[in-house]
């Protein structure tokens, strides 16, 4: 005799973009997740401070809370679904859902990526499951990849475009030759980007991200302040133009590899070989590298944000955690947290070529300080490209470094900065040494 299904009820809270995008997608698929893998979802209660937004999404009467508690303790509730982003009050949402015995799935990259490690052990103590995909890559399954396709494999490096507002302001710039301030006023007037951009362009939200994708990953404890952090906001017209003549592109790029000295974890705008794959990756679009030491190169690409690609993800870690609870069994508890075993790399350590831009003093003896100032930190320059004067008057004159190491580009810099008046730094990229990300893949 075949087995009674039990519908498992899920509590939204939070229900704007993403959240109202994950309600609808489980409405308008209820049936067909029924029929095709035999879970029965239902969206029992939805959070949030507007019921009008609830009841367009037929959420009304009992249905429908402007308080969170009313979720995570409702005795009939299997699965919350904190979509509200922050520290606050998300962390008591998961920690008040833990006490009641409910799993948690959550697109929150903020919090995860600093407090994963507390939070899954919480999560384990009482006996729940942490779900995350959606906070790693929008409807990128990049997570479920790492957990269970790719198991087999020693990652290497995990790498990519995690950032669609970042990545839409690069790629317009590159495609129409404007500035990086001009392209940020546009992208905020149609929505691309957050009246404040702060978390987008300073690289803190791309950070988050690669926090939560290199433990993963590496099996090690990576948290946000762990990743080196720098933003696209002194990219140029004039630094897209020199990267499109070097034959490379700007992307911001979150790069963690794992290498003998330990995890090196970083984000920050970074010039690729214009035939990479990653190079083709434009507007908002996101895109995920991984290498593994059996499988080699892979690549995820897809949207990165929006109600529905994102809502995708929830729903997915919803389905997952559903389809024994559908057959009446016990999910087992959340895996015990990485501890952080392996090394932080220091930013200082990094070894690779670098793309310098100087504002200089529009006359013939600005340049020699400043090339001397990089030649006594013993950084050796491959070219000096006199490129052109601004409407400041300042003259622009790009070095590219031979393969150096970070400190040493950090003292020149620090150097430079000290001496005054002759010129500055006005901008820095990496050349990424993109060979380095496939070191240690097994020969076939």
């Amino acid at each position: 005799m075949q087995q009674a299904i039990r519908t498992v009820h899920v509590g939204v809270i939070g229900l704007g973009t993403v959240g109202g995008g994950t309600v609808r997608l489980i409405q308008k698929h209820r049936d067909s997740y029924l029929d095709a893998y035999g879970i029965d979802i239902e969206v029992t209660r939805g959070c949030a401070l507007d019921a009008g937004r609830a009841a367009e999404l037929g959420l009304t009467g009992d249905a429908f809370t402007g308080d969170w508690r009313d979720i995570t303790s409702d005795p009939d509730i299997d699965i919350v679904v904190e979509l509200i982003g922050g520290e606050h009050p998300a962390t008591e949402i998961f920690e008040d859902a833990f006490a009641h015995g409910k799993h948690v799935v959550s697109a929150n990259k903020a919090l995860l990526g600093k407090q994963v490690g507390t939070l899954a052990a919480h999560a384990r103590a009482a006996g729940v499951q942490i779900r995350c995909e959606a906070a790693c890559g929008g409807g990128i399954p990049i997570v479920n990849a790492l957990e269970h396709a790719l198991v087999g494999n020693k990652a290497l490096t995990i790498a990519g475009i995690v950032n669609g507002t970042t990545n839409y302001i690069l790629s317009r710039m590159d495609a129409e030759g404007l500035d990086f301030a001009d392209v940020l006023a546009d992208a905020q007037r149609l929505g691309y980007a957050e009246a404040d951009p702060t978390a987008d362009v300073d690289g803190f939200d791309a950070a988050s991200k690669l926090a939560i994708l290199s433990s993963i990953a590496f099996h090690t404890r990576v948290t946000t302040d762990d990743v080196y952090m720098q933003g696209i906001r002194n990219v140029s017209a004039i630094d897209i133009e020199q990267a499109r003549e070097l034959g490379m592109k700007v992307k911001l790029l979150a790069v963690g590899r794992n290498t003998p000295a330990g995890v090196d974890v970083r984000v920050h705008p970074t010039m690729i070989p214009a035939d990479h794959q990653l190079a083709a990756v434009n507007g908002a679009m996101n895109a995920v590298y991984m290498v593994g030491d059996a499988v080699g190169e892979t690549m995820f690409y897809g949207a990165g944000a929006g109600a529905f690609p994102t809502a995708s993800a929830v729903v997915g870690d919803i389905l997952e955690l559903a389809r024994p609870l559908c057959q009446g069994d016990d999910l087992v508890a959340e895996s015990e947290p990485y501890a952080k075993v392996l090394p932080i790399r220091p930013i200082d350590n990094l070894s690779t070529r670098y793309y310098i831009r100087l504002a200089l003093e529009d006359r013939a003896s600005a340049l020699a300080p400043a090339i001397s100032a990089f030649e006594q930190a013993g950084v050796s320059l491959s070219s000096v490209r006199d490129v052109r004067c601004g409407d400041d008057g300042k003259r622009s004159v790009v070095l590219l470094t031979n393969r150096a190491q970070e400190h040493d580009v950090t003292a020149a810099c620090a150097q430079l900065a000290e001496q005054g008046g002759a010129g500055q730094v006005a901008s820095l990229i990496r050349i990424e040494d993109m060979d380095a990300w496939t070191e240690g893949v097994e020969a076939n």
